[in-house]
């Protein structure tokens, strides 16, 4: 259990709010301290819950999970209310409330919306829940399945770093309390699902939400995961949510992947579209990884012509290693999309696996490359991410600065373009890009 939440359970076990004048004095002064947090209601009922059910578990669970989103961890007033009050307390209440709290709170739940054209897997387990075949959604969208999973992070999570069962390890089972799990994954019919989003939406302070859209060789349990992981490290407290397209999760299937994400991009332009209008939100980023961008890219070109009104909600195209053809980008999309004035974000990279896969398969530079023939286009700002991770693994991103996942955090948070996050400019003959700075 994380400390707050420990001074908390602890302070309310010995008797708080109506505890000693000393420990009271304390536990006002911690409420205080978390009172100034965005995001302090929440976490102060959650606080008044547990008040008046001081043995629940789940509403210990639920406080550590309001102060997470509130980021009181990293709130140095509030940690040192914590620890203040935690030193008053006698060390056996302390001691056996962590100990009655541990099994429930050493993991996080992240929960992301989903939306996907895969078939379902009736009755399975959520991690085979949505296979890898196409679902019957046809030309019209009809078929598209909705709902909501629950991921864990476990506490001692690396930021950046998706945690899985390791056979050197001898782990040959997930573990929430080790690893990052798809816990459960609940599907829904649309309008449930819409309104679940729009709630998460208006819950969140700047009206938010981010939609990932995953690429070649992924599988729906692995998008459920990685998603929940970005939106944890990202501190972001909109509503999450990820499109699977039914990409084969086999590097061997990598043209059968091709073929799918061509047949999906109508079926997430349309879901887009319904997104847009149907969730109130104001700033919508969008996230693409490798060959999810063929979708992603061509879906909001379609909807800027079709729909430029709703398009405008867009604050963000994130292009990470985008796996298209880098002549069909330069002269079919990127004036597509730069037209409306959106701000779009490619960062590149030669080292990308997903790449270099593709430029096998193909023997034509892709947007995504690095190098000579990286792409300098008027409206898009070029990331060089050679040599660091494009691919959202990177460890330790608060303190090293040197992922894309880093980067997007301030872009994110800050709304910082790229001269104002930690990165180099280069001036080319041909124009400008950015690199991480050393």
């Amino acid at each position: 259990m994380d400390l707050i939440t420990s001074a908390i359970s602890a302070a309310i076990a010995h008797g708080a709010p109506a505890a000693s004048e000393n420990i009271e004095r304390l536990y006002q002064r911690l409420k205080a301290a978390i009172g100034r947090l965005a995001g302090a209601a929440e976490v102060l009922a959650a606080i008044t819950s547990l008040e008046a059910e001081p043995d629940s578990p789940d509403l210990r669970l639920a406080l550590s999970r309001a102060l997470a989103s509130a980021k009181a961890p990293d709130d140095m007033a509030t940690l040192f209310a914590a620890q203040a009050l935690l030193d008053q307390l006698p060390q056996p209440v302390a001691a056996a409330v962590a100990e009655t709290s541990a099994r429930v709170s050493n993991y996080a739940v992240v929960k992301v919306g989903f939306a996907t054209d895969r078939q379902r897997n009736l009755g399975k387990p959520p991690a085979q829940r949505f296979g890898n075949e196409r679902s019957n959604a046809g030309n019209n969208n009809a078929g598209l399945s909705y709902g909501h999973c629950e991921i864990s992070i476990p506490r001692d999570h690396r930021m950046g770093e998706l945690e899985s069962p390791s056979l050197w390890r001898l782990e040959l089972r997930s573990d929430p309390a080790r690893h990052v799990v798809l816990l459960t994954a609940q599907v829904e019919d649309q309008a449930t699902f819409f309104a679940g989003v729009a709630a998460q939406v208006k819950a969140s302070a700047a009206s938010s939400a981010l939609i990932f859209i995953h690429g070649y060789n992924v599988s729906f349990e692995e998008a459920a995961r990685r998603t929940g992981q970005m939106a944890y490290d990202l501190g972001f407290d909109g509503a999450p949510v990820f499109y699977s397209w039914p990409s084969q999760g086999d590097m061997a299937r990598y043209t059968v992947d091709e073929s799918n994400i061509e047949w999906s991009t109508p079926h997430l332009q349309a879901f887009l579209a319904d997104f847009l209008q149907k969730t109130d939100a104001a700033r919508v980023y969008l996230i693409g990884h490798s060959m999810g961008n063929r979708g992603l890219a061509r879906a909001v070109a379609a909807l800027i012509g079709d729909q430029p009104e709703l398009a405008r909600r867009i604050s963000e195209i994130i292009l990470t290693a985008p796996d298209i053809d880098a002549g069909v980008f330069r002269q079919e999309i990127a004036p597509r999309l730069t037209a409306a004035r959106h701000p779009v974000t490619l960062y590149a990279s030669s080292e990308d696996l997903a790449l270099a896969a593709s430029k096998l398969v193909h023997g034509y530079p892709r947007a995504g490359d690095s190098g000579d023939g990286m792409l300098l286009l008027a409206g898009v700002e070029t990331i060089d991410a050679t040599g660091v991770d494009t691919g959202f693994l990177k460890h330790s991103y608060f303190a090293e600065q040197r992922s894309a996942l880093s980067d997007m955090f301030y872009l994110i948070h800050n709304n910082a373009r790229a001269d104002q996050r930690f990165l180099d400019a280069v001036d080319t003959p041909r124009g400008r890009y950015w690199t991480f700075k050393p």
